[in-house]
């Protein structure tokens, strides 16, 4: 389902972020091949919720494997914004967000879902639910000007795959929330228009 690579790094991270009981959701491209169609992944999308007297103990946990600049990485932390590590024998990136406080953030956490991973499925990851995928999905297609193919094809891949199981409700609730109803509509719309009837 995933390149078993691309695994193998976000295992390294997200079991250090387990060890330290920081709360954290996978969402991106790896959520979205999770939740909806295989596709070719460069990068993970990690929202963790890392606390500045976390960081020294994360990054000395990383420093093995990755580069990480410990300055950078507490300067996202107290802004909350974003920082990236790079897996020195893979070159894989792995992009870390805060949350940004709003409840969408919140709610992302509280509802994510753990997937068993690994060679034997032994180990487990948590990843956002399939509306959340779709919803922070859509946000993003928006902030980026709508452009974007790939995003877009995730979003409908997710909806698509996941139509019998997905809250409906919740996805328009969370979308007017976001601003992004408008393209949750013209989404679903495509998708009901390419169903065989």
């Amino acid at each position: 389902m995933i390149n078993s690579e691309a695994m193998q790094v976000t295992l390294l991270v997200t079991n250090l972020l387990d060890e330290l009981d920081i709360p954290y959701v996978i969402g991106g491209s790896m959520a979205s091949i999770i939740h909806g169609m295989l596709r070719t992944t460069m990068d993970v999308d990690i929202v963790a919720d890392i606390q500045p007297e976390q960081v020294a103990p994360f990054v000395s946990g990383l420093q093995d494997a990755f580069y990480a600049d410990e300055q950078m990485i507490q300067q996202a932390v107290e802004r909350r914004g974003s920082f990236n590590l790079i897996h020195f024998s893979t070159m894989f990136k792995v992009d870390i967000f805060m949350p940004k406080g709003r409840p969408f953030d919140q709610q992302q956490l509280d509802r994510r879902l753990s997937e068993q991973v690994g060679p034997e499925r032994g180990q487990q990851i948590w990843i956002l639910s399939a509306e959340d995928v779709v919803l922070a999905k859509l946000e993003w297609f928006r902030l980026g000007g709508e452009v974007s193919e790939r995003q877009w094809r995730d979003i409908l891949g997710v909806l698509k795959t996941q139509q019998a199981e997905l809250d409906v409700a919740y996805l328009r609730q969370w979308a007017q929330s976001l601003g992004v109803a408008d393209l949750l509509e013209t989404a679903l719309k495509e998708l009901t228009d390419s169903s065989p009837q």
